[in-house]
């Protein structure tokens, strides 16, 4: 983070503003893929995180980070809601801890101990929890991880209170002509080859996506890149959409605008 803070020293001031840390630089850090991982991303032109303006120079947020939490404040009220909040990122986390009652769980919670030591195990398609107990669910670009999403979106679904939202995003084509996936394989440089990570097993068609949400029992309403104008000062991923989805009924959203 130093090195980053130095390095940006001469760019600070008007351009980009991070919303967690308020700093100000005319460019932001980049991203760029491994090798290993950049001709899936290129050739597929997947929306998966990289690029310029990604990291804040100041405090490291992500363009993903950054998307969320402006959408967080602007389409929620999350004081005081439940929220679980899987595989959990760490500017996230921070913004919304002190906010509302949070759970934090992982399939591997040891590896976001210096995140939180409160993470606690969850499995995402046999999550442990009552039906109907979380107004929020985050779960940012996990379900490309995992063989079975389907499972885990119903699993989401099923935890979620009537009305209650969930924040999926995940690295997506519009140039696909379906889904490329491979729900079974077991081998990292093929999974890089394939699908621009070595522990992905997919690469999401954006309308098949949103199609597999629905199935899940979900309403889903996409925000094109095009229509968040006002979160560009933030140096948001370009490209990239939010995907609002919602658990039909109910009027105990976390505060949906």
């Amino acid at each position: 983070m130093l090195r980053y803070r130095s390095q940006y020293k001469k760019y600070k001031g008007r351009g980009y503003t991070c919303n967690y840390c308020e700093a100000s630089y005319s460019v932001f850090a980049p991203w760029y893929p491994d090798p290993a991982d950049s001709t899936a991303i290129e050739s597929n032109r997947v929306i998966a995180g990289y690029g310029e303006n990604i990291y804040c120079p100041s405090c490291l947020s992500t363009a993903r980070e950054r998307l969320l939490k402006a959408i967080l404040e602007k389409q929620f009220d999350i004081d005081n809601k439940k929220i679980l909040h899987l595989s959990p990122e760490l500017h996230v986390y921070r913004f919304i801890k002190d906010r509302a009652d949070v759970i934090a769980a992982d399939y591997m919670p040891g590896f976001y101990k210096s995140i939180s030591s409160t993470v606690q195990f969850a499995d995402a398609t046999r999550l442990g929890f009552n039906d109907n107990v979380f107004d929020l669910v985050i779960a940012n670009h996990i379900m490309e991880h995992i063989p079975e999403d389907g499972m885990a979106k119903r699993e989401i679904q099923r935890v979620l209170k009537p009305g209650g939202a969930a924040i999926l995003q995940v690295p997506f084509s519009i140039h696909l002509s379906s889904t490329i996936e491979d729900k079974n394989i077991n081998d990292p440089a093929r999974q890089s080859a394939l699908f621009g990570q070595k522990d992905h097993v997919r690469i999401y068609q954006l309308n098949d996506y949103l199609q597999r949400l629905r199935e899940a029992g979900f309403i889903v309403h996409y925000i094109p890149y095009e229509s968040l104008q006002p979160f560009y000062q933030y140096a948001i991923q370009p490209g990239e959409g939010f995907i609002s989805i919602k658990k039909p009924g109910g009027d105990n959203a976390p505060g949906a605008v």
